[in-house]
């Protein structure tokens, strides 16, 4: 009788014991990032007691069976999933802002409105000196700016490669993570006690993982994880102690495609997504801005070549280059701007060339068809930070709920410590009272 309560006791103050220690392990990491809150699972101890009689039990205490994560996997997968979708959008939102930036602040629309300005200018007084001299300086400028725009959009570019290549490496380096964690994970002897911290390991590169790209996880029973790109029937990134290398290629206009294991893959969402669609409006806009520039060469050009300047030569070209990134004023003397007629004698007042230069500028849309790509930067930059404040409240929702769902509130834990306190208190006044009764047996004895 006396033994068994022993036994019971010890089972009691272990259990306790071990509440208490799980108690303190989530009070010490109430601040720690990607910490799950932990409880212990524990059953009654029943043995079958050789009686005689049907279904006699002998009372045997509490067993501690294992250690559980009071964590939801539907609650995460929503937190990777919007964390995913709002890494894209904040990413989005930095990308297109430098595409714009890199066309709007390079004053490229300004540029062209006044070198088309100096050209009228210069129908009223087309022998005028100061004002030949000064289109000149404003084709000058325009060239400048149609440079600056080239320069800081391939900067651009340059810095969403970098940032794609350095997301690559850190996918890449995730997913062996990973793989290292599901193996140590597999070969736990004891899951139930020690696996606690190995699954906290896991969400967190998980965690990190959804900052970076969109994937699909999938859990064994033993808690390793499978991950998939490209949604629910694309090619995995992890599966059990295998991770499959994430590769990256440049394209000539500086796009970039992903394959995962020399297979092509779409990435819809994280950062790599935004560097993705960011390279795609850079190298749209490059397009049009040097498309823009080839039309300015070529309109300007071809007018000149079809009038006579103030010396009554046939006009030269104005600039050199076919692109945004090499447009040049090749010109250099505002005398040879062809503003006459083919014939013309030097020194003509006659403005018939001139006329035909602004006409087919404006035929051409110059400044109408810059406006427009600026208009178009600036209206994705404004769509993608509209998507921003709402994918960052929705991730910020998701996150609200799994913390309240599995982080630990001090409040509960306090509680907790007292009633596990009492608990070892208890377990240990049933000891003091089984020694009681043994040491009166013995003086029956």
């Amino acid at each position: 009788m006396t033994s068994q309560l022993l036994s019971i006791a010890a089972s009691g103050l272990a259990a306790s014991s071990a509440a208490l220690n799980i108690t303190a392990q989530n009070i010490a990491n109430a601040s720690t990032a990607g910490y799950v809150r932990e409880t212990i699972n524990q059953s009654e101890l029943n043995t079958p007691e050789n009686t005689g009689v049907t279904n006699a039990m002998a009372l045997s205490g509490v067993h501690v069976t294992g250690v559980n994560r009071d964590v939801s996997t539907y609650l995460q997968g929503q937190v990777y999933a919007t964390g995913s979708a709002a890494a894209a959008a904040d990413g989005n939102v930095t990308n297109l802002t430098n595409v714009g930036n890199a066309v709007e602040q390079s004053n490229v629309y300004d540029s062209i409105t006044s070198f088309q300005g100096a050209l009228e200018s210069l129908g009223a007084n087309p022998t005028n000196a100061s004002l030949r001299e000064s289109v000149l300086a404003d084709a000058q400028n325009m060239a400048q700016s149609f440079n600056l725009a080239s320069n800081s959009l391939a900067t651009a570019q340059s810095g969403m490669q970098t940032d794609a290549s350095g997301g690559v490496t850190q996918i890449n380096q995730l997913a062996n993570n990973l793989a290292q964690i599901n193996q140590q994970i597999a070969i736990d002897p004891n899951p139930a006690n020690n696996g606690a911290g190995l699954l906290d390991q896991r969400d967190a590169a998980l965690t990190s993982l959804s900052k970076l790209t969109n994937f699909n996880a999938s859990y064994a029973a033993n808690g390793t994880v499978t991950v998939q790109m490209g949604g629910n029937s694309g090619p995995n990134l992890v599966s059990g102690g295998t991770a499959t290398a994430l590769a990256s290629a440049t394209a000539a206009n500086g796009t970039i495609s992903f394959t995962l294991g020399g297979t092509a893959l779409s990435i819809t969402g994280g950062s790599l997504s935004a560097d993705q669609n960011g390279l795609a409006a850079a190298a749209t806009a490059t397009t049009s801005l040097n498309s823009i520039a080839s039309s300015l060469i070529t309109t300007v050009n071809t007018a000149q070549a079809a009038g006579a300047d103030l010396t009554g030569a046939t006009g030269a070209a104005m600039f050199s280059g076919t692109t945004a990134g090499n447009i040049a004023v090749t010109m250099t003397s505002g005398n040879q701007i062809a503003t006459a007629a083919t014939g013309s004698a030097a020194g003509s007042q006659d403005i018939t060339n001139l006329n035909a230069m602004q006409s087919a500028l404006n035929t051409a849309g110059i400044a109408t068809n810059t406006n427009s790509l600026i208009f178009t930067t600036s209206s994705a930059t404004a769509s993608a930070t509209t998507a921003q404040t709402a994918q960052d409240a929705i991730s910020t929702q998701a996150q609200s709920q799994l913390a309240a769902q599995s982080g630990v509130d001090l409040n509960t834990e306090a509680a907790n410590l007292l009633q596990y306190q009492q608990a070892f208190q208890a377990s240990g006044k049933v000891i003091q009272a089984a020694d009681t009764m043994f040491q009166q047996l013995i003086g029956i004895t």
